[in-house]
């Protein structure tokens, strides 16, 4: 029935690229020249300050152009539709060494969480959405062992000295029992300054965490 229902739609809204609108095979395909050029899996900089939270950090692919759009109605036209192509995008990152060495180093998963009054206005955190199918394949657990207490400001309008002030206090751990002694992925869906990164892994750190590594879909930055 489900394969029924996944045809009929198929026929009746044919199945296009996300990048260059081509026709393909079924829901969330892309074709494969531009899933090729989208999947530019790179190791991110870290400032010295950051190199003391963070073991390491990763991005799948660039922001400007390939990723944007994708990301972008996502997050605010709450374009779920957009979900089976980011699916089939992370799916594509499975079998490469940076992944594989990345999966294997951590215990758990932890997305950069949103203040709940704005969770609540969006209708779900949209990191959570990109990696939950993900990281289920991968038996990773995807935990809500961070909290945002406060609200901040957007980071895009403030400078570093002011990010920084934007952050502070900003996040806690619910439960240090979560994380004490372990290897913690944190995810994003982009990497801009690394500030909230950075804050979120100093504060994982100080309650014990071992290790905290970032993953983010994507980043401009190299």
């Amino acid at each position: 029935m489900v394969k029924l229902l996944a045809d009929l739609l198929d026929f009746l809204f044919p199945p296009r690229c996300p990048l260059c609108h081509a026709y393909v095979d079924g829901q969330g395909g892309w074709c494969p020249a531009c899933l090729q050029r989208a999947l530019q899996f790179h190791r991110l900089p870290l400032s010295v300050p950051m190199q003391a939270a963070l073991t390491d950090a990763w991005a799948l692919g660039v922001y400007r152009g390939s990723l944007r759009d994708l990301i972008r109605h996502l997050k605010y036209q709450k374009k779920r539709s957009n979900l089976p192509y980011i699916e089939t995008f992370l799916q594509a990152t499975v079998n490469m060494p940076q992944m594989q060495e990345l999966l294997a180093a951590i215990d758990l998963a932890v997305a950069v969480p949103l203040f709940p009054a704005k969770e609540k206005e969006r209708g779900f955190n949209q990191t959570e959405l990109i990696f939950s199918s993900f990281l289920a394949r991968q038996h990773i657990p995807l935990t809500r062992c961070l909290l945002r207490i406060r609200p901040t400001r957007p980071m895009y309008e403030l400078n570093e000295k002011e990010r920084m002030a934007n952050l502070r206090g900003a996040f806690a751990v619910a439960d240090t029992a979560q994380v004490t002694g372990k290897n913690i992925l944190l995810l994003d869906d982009i990497f801009t300054s690394g500030a909230t990164a950075g804050e979120c892994a100093r504060v994982l750190k100080k309650a014990g965490a071992k290790a905290v590594y970032v993953l983010v879909m994507a980043s401009d930055h190299r």
